[in-house]
């Protein structure tokens, strides 16, 4: 990998498949507030699917799971069971019911289903913060790529990257940035598996399905480099690792640009196989990413190199470099690099998207102008879409770990807050506007916890990991909101009549 001199190939590859999104984006261009972020046009099953995957497979995804593959090896399992089986537990408890309900965003479903306008006011902060956090993970993944790319320092990258993904959403317009994700997702499968095929077949592995061929190079790490890769727990304990998967399991089902999917599809069934398909398109990356990370490390082992010299930013890099290694043709890598700044850009919009969608949609008119015309509502969302992108671009000046773990501090704010929110207003009637808004705080308070306190309370720490606090943190904040609610007064007849009767489709005594 080559730093501080343009990449032509690669940098053509790139421009070319944006110049393909550009032209898709003006096609399906809408103004329309009903499509800017928190409605859209229906577009299929597999649509659906491609879309939940094309806002799933992040950076983080993309680049950081293979680069936490290549640092811990068997460890990175828990981003892949915690991120996959989030989904199963969408699938299985909430994604045909939140489409009974039938609104348009998070705080929209908080503030109908707990008839607060509190709580839907703080699940709109909770929400905005949450797109903050995992914004600034692809704000990064895109830097590192364009500093590559154009030869330059990481602070300059960030600015242009930041630049790039706001002309983006301004050129193509918010529904075409929607109807984007389906075609993103198709380019970044085909540049993420192609040049792992180029890679095996080259090392003389099953290249058809290069998922399952990696194996041997396990085997050689392990018996030639003495690295022993798929050694479960080697450098963690068991508690950090199931931590990290119930935290990244809940945080899934609780991130609000992926629950939005389901609010605009026209039936329960569509948003049953919504999910499935999305499962399925995002096993595809799920088990390339592994393959990169043990196929770097081989390449590194063979030309006498030590495991990570060059830091974070190596690490968060290791499937274009691990390539270059390999001997990928620079086409190849260009692919890779295209593939990874397409995941992080339709990851990105869709964030900034949800996350102005939340302000203009349910804060705005109802805190700020409570008058304000369906054109006000979507200036609001423009502007507070350029201020999110801003205040992101400056948090990506100085990450303070790897693309994956500030995307997993991410999910472990949204498990500790939206996913409880969902969950037992789903499935509980009797919870109530006291309980969801003491459970959201306590569990914004357990996310922050081991920020604002950690040092000087290791327990916390240990307790409570950034990444990975969740795991006690969603069951306590349900058992605070059960409590709470149980002891103040019950929710409106009419709401719990609606949950039994609409949403699970109980007759009424």
């Amino acid at each position: 990998m080559a730093y501080g001199m343009i990449q032509l190939v690669p940098l053509a590859i790139v421009a070319g498949i944006f110049i393909l999104f550009i032209i898709s984006g003006l096609r399906n261009r809408s103004n329309q507030s009903t499509e800017y972020g928190f409605s859209g046009s229906y577009t299929g099953r597999v649509g659906i699917g491609a879309g939940i995957a094309s806002n799933w497979m992040s950076a983080a995804s993309f680049l950081g799971l293979a680069g936490v593959f290549y640092l811990k090896g068997y460890f990175a399992m828990a981003y892949v069971v915690g991120w996959t089986g989030g989904y199963v537990l969408l699938l299985v408890l909430m994604a045909t019911q939140i489409r009974r309900f039938g609104k348009f965003t998070a705080p929209d479903f908080v503030g109908f289903r707990y008839e607060s306008e509190s709580a839907r006011t703080i699940a709109a902060l909770i929400s905005i913060t949450i797109s903050v956090i995992y914004c600034v993970a692809q704000f990064r993944g895109i830097a590192l790529l364009v500093s590559w790319l154009f030869g330059i320092d990481y602070i300059p990258a960030v600015v242009v990257g930041t630049s790039l993904v706001v002309s983006h959403i301004v050129v193509s317009g918010a529904m075409g940035v929607a109807r984007n994700q389906k075609l993103q997702y198709f380019v970044l499968i085909i540049t993420f598996i192609l040049p792992l095929m180029l890679l095996t077949r080259k090392l003389g592995y099953f290249w058809v399905l290069p998922q399952f061929g990696y194996g041997a190079a396990i085997g050689e790490l392990q018996q030639q480099f003495g690295f022993n890769w798929s050694e479960p727990f080697a450098t963690t304990s068991l508690f950090e690792w199931f931590a990290l998967c119930f935290t990244l399991m809940f945080g899934t089902a609780g991130l609000p640009h992926v629950l939005s999917r389901f609010y605009m599809v026209p039936g329960i069934r569509d948003a049953r196989w919504g999910v499935v398909w999305g499962l399925f398109f995002i096993a595809l990356i799920y088990w390339s990413a592994p393959a990169y990370g043990v196929l770097a490390r081989l390449f590194e082992a063979r030309n006498g190199l030590a495991l990570n010299t060059g830091g974070a930013d190596a690490a968060d890099m290791i499937v274009l470099s691990g390539a270059g290694l390999g001997g990928a043709p620079l086409w190849a890598v260009g692919l890779l690099a295209a593939g990874g700044m397409s995941a992080a850009f339709s990851t990105s919009t869709g964030l900034l998207m949800s996350g102005s969608a939340s302000f203009s949609f349910d804060i705005y008119p109802r805190l700020i102008r409570k008058n304000a015309s369906e054109r006000d509502k979507v200036y609001a969302a423009k502007a507070f879409f350029l201020l999110l992108a801003a205040l992101v671009m400056v948090l990506a000046f100085r990450p303070w770990g790897m693309i994956a773990e500030i995307a997993a501090f991410a999910f472990a704010l949204a498990g500790n807050t939206i996913f409880p929110a969902f969950l037992l207003g789903i499935w509980w009637p009797r919870a109530n506007a006291t309980g969801v808004i003491c459970g959201m705080l306590t569990g914004l308070a357990i996310s922050l916890a081991p920020l604002l306190i950690g040092t000087a309370f290791p327990l916390v720490l240990q307790l409570f990991p950034l990444t990975s606090s969740a795991f006690i943190g969603a069951p306590l904040v349900m058992i605070i909101m059960i409590l709470t609610s149980l002891m103040t007064a019950p929710p409106s007849a009419a709401i719990r009549h609606f949950v039994s009767r609409d949403v699970h489709e109980c007759p009424e005594n």
